[in-house]
């Protein structure tokens, strides 16, 4: 592995660039203030930048992702790469099967099947985003005062219920008050009747 490559590398790298722009800052605020050793501040800073960025376009950029540590051969259309696992070896490596381009392609074809099944489902929920509820409003309130009535009605009825087992009841306790003036009555005329016999 090349020194490039190594975190003591970046941390030099990043230390230089810093103390580069730090020398051209000061040099810059030094002939901004009419400062003794201003132009001499401002050439060492800005050669060492000058240096620092040259530097840097030889190096070249690194890559974001490592993935070719894991796909060897990733940036070639037609290598045949193997999957590394941790703790993979060499030995086991050959029990993987070798993905191909074209085996890529199709698992990335499968992808975009499922994501225009997605969008699909994604354009059912906006149409019924779309869908004009603006009357659903005076229907609720419509639906509530119409359920409000009938709760009315139905506590109405049950009132009324009651007052017709009162009168029920009230009838057969009448009835059994006649019953008993009926037998009295007929008690009477009968006591009458003996009288006028005798």
């Amino acid at each position: 592995m090349s020194f490039v490559k190594t975190k003591s590398f970046k941390y030099v790298k990043n230390l230089l660039i810093g103390v580069g722009a730090a020398i051209v800052l000061m040099g810059a605020l030094f002939k901004l203030e009419s400062w003794e050793f201003a132009s001499e501040l401002l050439i060492v800073g800005l050669t060492t930048e000058a240096i620092i960025f040259l530097f840097l376009g030889l190096i070249g950029p690194e890559p974001d992702y490592y993935w070719h540590k894991l796909y060897p051969g990733l940036d070639d259309y037609n290598s045949r790469m193997q999957p590394l696992t941790a703790g993979a070896t060499n030995a086991n490596l050959e029990e993987f099967k070798p993905l191909h381009g074209d085996v890529v392609e199709r698992q990335l074809g499968g992808m975009l099947t499922e994501l225009q099944s997605m969008s699909k489902s994604m354009g059912a929920l906006k149409a019924l985003q779309e869908v004009d509820f603006s009357g659903t409003q005076d229907q609720i309130k419509s639906m509530s005062n119409f359920y409000t009535k009938m709760n009315e009605a139905m506590s109405d009825m049950a009132k009324s219920a009651e007052d017709v087992r009162n009168y029920k009841d009230q009838l057969t306790s009448l009835n059994k008050n006649l019953g008993s003036l009926n037998t009295v009555y007929g008690n009477m005329l009968a006591a009458m009747a003996n009288i006028g016999r005798q």
